[in-house]
Order: structure tokens, then sequence, then C-alpha cells
């Protein structure tokens, strides 16, 4: 598995900020006005992955550390954490890189539009400070799920890095 493209991310959110802007731009009369609080559960799932990379990273520093040196009993070794746990951590954040690379893009597209209608329409503004959060909640699930997939990562061993 190999790690997500940053650049990759990057065309994917500019691409959703066109695609956004254009349709926000063609129906904005038709839609739904905008609440501060709909990009709130894409924040959650970003501080439950950042949390979770955390602990995970605190937990695989553990075991690295109560590893027996050669010569020791095993006994004082860490409850090993799964591989197949880490593995599915690790899918699970190239999923949350794309999507909240995606929906970083969608809800700067909306802010966009709703920006350039500021002082033309008396919705614009609210709609503005939603799509501010929505990008703002978006890019935190971007960096929680780097760190996350950082994280997952196998460290160079001694004889990898020689």
């Amino acid at each position: 598995m190999t790690p997500v493209s940053r650049r990759d991310l990057a065309v994917v959110a500019v691409g959703a900020a066109v695609i956004g802007w254009l349709v926000v731009g063609t129906f904005y009369g038709d839609l739904p006005a905008l609440q501060w609080w709909q990009p709130l559960p894409i924040g959650l799932l970003a501080a439950a992955e950042g949390f979770g990379a955390r602990t995970l990273r605190a937990r695989l520093a553990a075991e690295r550390d109560r590893r027996p040196a050669p010569g020791r009993s095993g006994a004082a070794a860490a409850r090993p954490v799964e591989p197949m746990l880490v593995a599915r951590l690790a899918v699970l954040a190239q999923a949350s890189a794309w999507a909240g690379a995606a929906f970083t893009g969608l809800w700067a597209g909306a802010l966009v539009h709703a920006l350039t209608e500021v002082g033309r329409l008396a919705a614009a503004p609210s709609d503005a400070l939603a799509a501010g959060v929505g990008v703002a909640m978006s890019t935190a699930l971007v960096a929680a799920a780097l760190f996350l997939e950082h994280t997952c990562k196998v460290p160079e061993g001694p004889e990898e890095s020689a």
C-alpha cells in the first residue's frame, strides 16, 4: 500500500471546488440555506481520527519500548497491536483523506460563490459562514487522515535503513 499523494489530493480538491462553484452558482436559488452546523459531522470524524492516531502512536511506541532485548525473556513485552487493526486504520485514513479533499473542494466552491454574492443577496453571509466552517472541518479531516496514515507506517528497522 502506497501513501496518498498530496498532489492528487490537491487535484481532487481543486476539481471539486470548480464543480461545487458551478453547481452552487447554477442552482443557488433552489438550494436550501446552508447552516453552520451541517459540516460538524466531518469535524467529529476528523477529531476521532486525530485522537485515534495519537492513541495508536502511543501504543506502538510503548510496544517498541517494551520489546524484549536479545537474550531477555518475552514476559515484559507489551500486548501487541493487531496488524489487521493497523491495516484497517490505514485504509480508513486513505479513504478519509480522499473524502476530505472532495468535501474541502465542494465547500470551497460554495464559499467562493457565496462570497461573491454577499452584497447582493441576504442569505449569502450566513451561507458563506457555513461554507467557511465546512472548508475548515474538511481540511481538518484531511490533516487528521494524513496523520493517521503516517502513524500506520511501518518504521524502518536498523537492517532496512542500512
